[in-house]
């Protein structure tokens, strides 16, 4: 939970609106339906359990979704998030900054 929160400061930093973090899948899923987002960072471990049910209720949403994940490169779990940028824990300020720059600010843009 300390990385999410260090991780909401520097998106804060960055200019973006922080919805959660949440730490429970289940929790995530009822929270998805209410959220007015433009992306979602998501960590692939919530709380010892895989995050591919929120990764796939955000996709239904079409809302880009970035995994932070210290076992995205495992080669079973690197298969399944095929196509889903990625981010390694820990990870890098500059990384993410780019990464969430790329991936978001498309968004951003056709909404803003």
């Amino acid at each position: 939970m300390l990385l999410a929160m260090d991780m909401e400061d520097h998106l804060t930093d960055l200019g973006y609106h922080v919805e959660g973090p949440f730490s429970r899948v289940d929790q995530t899923l009822h929270a998805i339906p209410s959220l007015n987002i433009i992306g979602a960072v998501v960590d692939l471990n919530l709380n010892g359990e895989f995050s591919f049910p929120v990764i796939e209720a955000l996709h239904l949403r079409q809302i880009p979704v970035i995994v932070c994940s210290g076992y995205a490169e495992l080669p079973g779990l690197k298969a399944r998030l095929s196509g889903i940028p990625l981010i390694a824990k820990p990870w890098n300020p500059d990384k993410l900054a780019q990464l969430v720059s790329d991936v978001f600010e498309p968004v951003r843009r056709k909404v803003g």
